[in-house]
């Protein structure tokens, strides 16, 4: 094997599973710490955690080699004083907690990854935004993004190198945004939403995945890195490519106050897809990460071509 222990925190949800099938035929053990216990499945074993107290857990983290931080709330609820409570806290105390593990370990992982999100960056038509001379945004979104951010940078961990990947959205056919993407267009509402130009930033769930282990083996690399696909494009565009792998001609679009009356309905927040997040991974390119899926238009025909 090319590794010997990978770490998922919080690595139960969508994203977890699609970092362990990556890694089961490349590392010895895959250990997700989670908060519900389930069958061990070849080399992924689970380990409980409650995220917020140190126990027995913390000893799974000795020699491993990467560590890999998934926690948080899903975002796609309404933004009321609970979630959003609930939506910082989800992320800044296990983020603490690992960090503070990490400081009492004798070989403490390798490379700890936090992964954050590109919603960082503010609302942009007007040009990319990078890792370099990217503008962060306002608001709340951003301002958990920022608080993420701090509590993971501000932990001393002199024997690990820390990265924060600011991921754009995960594309893949089991689970994520991409079945409700395809769920418009086959019911015939898989126009553009609002005005279709503000820009979305993707990843298919491969290179996000190919994009972590790259990290691994490259050691120079810390600090902030966008993990986002090089060719972002508006939404009406998407939209378009979706349509067209999947053979519809049509699809209505949804006006920003119909949408805002559907968010209300069922319970999440219209900045979810009215934002434009126009982010490209700078650094990732630099480095001479090559993408599997650089244009949405081959990435969306690969996904479509998976039988679930």
């Amino acid at each position: 094997m090319k590794y010997g222990k990978i770490i998922l925190a919080g690595g139960n949800g969508y994203l977890g599973r699609v970092l362990a099938d990556y890694y089961r035929n490349i590392a010895d053990e895959i250990i997700i710490l989670s908060r519900k216990s389930f069958a061990t499945q070849g080399n992924v074993k689970v380990k409980l955690w409650d995220g917020c107290t140190e126990a027995d857990w913390v000893e799974t983290l000795e020699n491993a080699d990467l560590l890999v931080n998934l926690c948080g709330k899903n975002v796609n609820c309404r933004y009321n004083e609970a979630n959003r409570k609930e939506i910082v806290n989800s992320r800044v105390v296990p983020t603490r907690q690992l960090g503070q593990a990490l400081q009492k370990l004798n070989n403490p992982p390798r490379l700890w990854i936090n992964i954050t999100s590109a919603t960082i960056y503010r609302h942009a038509e007007d040009r990319a935004q990078d890792e370099e001379t990217g503008d962060i945004g306002y608001g709340f979104s951003i301002d958990v993004c920022r608080i993420w951010e701090k509590t993971f940078f501000e932990t001393d961990t002199p024997n690990t190198r820390k990265i924060a990947l600011r991921m754009g959205i995960v594309l893949g056919r089991s689970d994520g945004a991409f079945p409700r993407f395809l769920n418009l267009v086959r019911f015939g509402l898989g126009g553009h939403q609002g005005d279709g130009e503000q820009y979305v930033s993707w990843i298919h769930e491969q290179d996000a995945a190919k994009c972590t282990e790259w990290l691994l083996d490259h050691e120079s690399m810390d600090g902030v890195i966008n993990c986002t696909a090089p060719h972002p494009l508006k939404n009406r565009d998407f939209m378009k490519s979706i349509r067209a792998a999947y053979g519809v001609p049509f699809g209505l679009p949804s006006p920003a106050w119909l949408l805002e009356i559907g968010a209300k309905i069922i319970g999440t927040e219209t900045e979810l897809i009215l934002k434009s997040r126009w982010v490209v991974p700078t650094r990732l390119l630099a480095s001479g990460f090559n993408f599997q899926f650089a244009k949405a238009e081959h990435a969306v025909k690969d996904i479509l071509s998976l039988r679930i």
